[in-house]
């Protein structure tokens, strides 16, 4: 179980720099390593026309993992 609380802002900016870094911030290897994966794959396979899209899909999935993940603790480490 998770025991320390994870800041979504920091997941957020970390995947929108580099995407799947924020994810694995959060503890989410296997997403993380997807990203990892994918976004190179976006932006060479559409000439750099829609990678940005997967900077944002990643900024925003990594901040809402970090939300869920902070939901699920016991409340005296929630704070």
């Amino acid at each position: 179980m998770r025991t320390s609380r994870k800041d979504p802002g920091l997941a957020a900016v970390l995947s929108l720099v580099i995407p799947g870094v924020g994810q694995i911030y959060n503890g989410d290897f296997l997403r993380g390593i997807f990203w990892l994966i994918v976004t190179p794959g976006f932006w060479i396979g559409t000439g750099g026309l829609f990678g940005w899209v997967c900077h944002l899909i990643a900024a925003w999935t990594a901040h809402r993992r970090a939300l869920w993940h902070n939901s699920r603790l016991p409340v005296g480490l929630a704070m």
